[in-house]
């Protein structure tokens, strides 16, 4: 999926060398607790400041805001499925429940809206897909 991105901009794990083109990402981060950032205030403020040029970036913070754009760009076709599966839990969060954030990152990362789209068209597929099941 898109959304598989941002967030994981907290997860979106980094390119072990810089500046040398690898098929997939670093699965160094893997092991982050997606939900901890999500439910931790502090937490989730620094990682989105970092994204957005407000606050200083961890070094994880930096290597993820590098490749930011390179993940949407390919779809996260560079992502483990724990990449994926992270990216989109945090892109539900942030889009569910943190919607001015989101908007400042979009503006940012995916000027052009296609990933909220994305996420807004699979959420209502899948909930006509449990109406229906009934």
């Amino acid at each position: 999926m898109f959304m598989l991105f941002i967030i994981s901009f907290i997860i979106v794990p980094v390119l072990k060398c810089c500046g040398t083109e690898t098929s997939t990402y670093t699965t160094q981060y893997n092991e982050v607790d997606i939900k901890e950032i999500m439910d931790n205030e502090r937490l989730l403020v620094a990682y989105i400041g970092c994204l957005l040029d407000k606050n200083p970036c961890t070094p994880e913070g930096k290597e993820l805001k590098r490749n930011i754009p390179d993940a949407l760009q390919s779809d996260c076709n560079k992502c483990s499925d724990k990449q994926r599966e992270n990216a989109d839990a945090w892109i539900e969060f942030m889009i569910d429940n943190r919607p001015e954030d989101w908007t400042k990152l979009e503006e940012r990362y995916n000027p052009d809206g296609s990933y909220r789209t994305k996420y807004l068209e699979s959420k209502h597929n899948a909930t006509s897909n449990v109406d229906e099941s009934k």
